[in-house]
């Protein structure tokens, strides 16, 4: 079955519009600071209180993470880079483009339950007084509007 141009587009658009969600809601849950002020990186260091075992322990989650998730992003990236050469040299969403869109859902989609996975595992280290400060923050990452 042949697929137009236009719905190769279509495709890459959406593609592309997923990759900007899965990277938004790490960067909302991770680094940035959401309205509000203070990223949760911020709050979970400085404003919890936390034990010396608390730190040493939220270090090496933060640590695995970071070198998992930059390599999830290198992944979403080299996954771009083949669907832009399907796109080239396809006159159709073919199955090179296809292929290269689910290489790039993939990876997008294993670097979101990662994130998920992450913010979980920060949160088992924490007390439940603790636990409820960070949880409200990831709420409010996640239902801040972005503008």
């Amino acid at each position: 079955m042949k697929i137009s141009l236009r719905s190769a587009i279509v495709t890459l658009l959406l593609a592309f519009a997923g990759g900007i969600a899965g990277v938004w809601l790490g960067s909302q849950l991770i680094a940035q600071k959401p309205a509000g002020g203070g990223s949760l990186h911020d709050l979970v260091h400085q404003q919890l209180s936390l034990t010396p075992q608390q730190d040493d322990k939220l270090h090496v989650i933060e640590e695995t993470f970071a070198a998992r998730r930059e390599m999830l992003e290198g992944e979403m990236r080299k996954a771009n880079a083949e669907l832009a050469d399907a796109i080239r040299g396809s006159e159709t969403a073919g199955p090179e483009v296809e292929a290269a869109v689910h290489h790039f859902h993939d990876a997008m989609g294993r670097l979101q339950s990662e994130t998920i996975e992450h913010v979980f595992a920060m949160r088992s280290v924490l007390t439940p007084e603790q636990r409820q400060r960070f949880d409200d923050k990831i709420a409010q990452a996640l239902t801040t509007d972005t503008e």
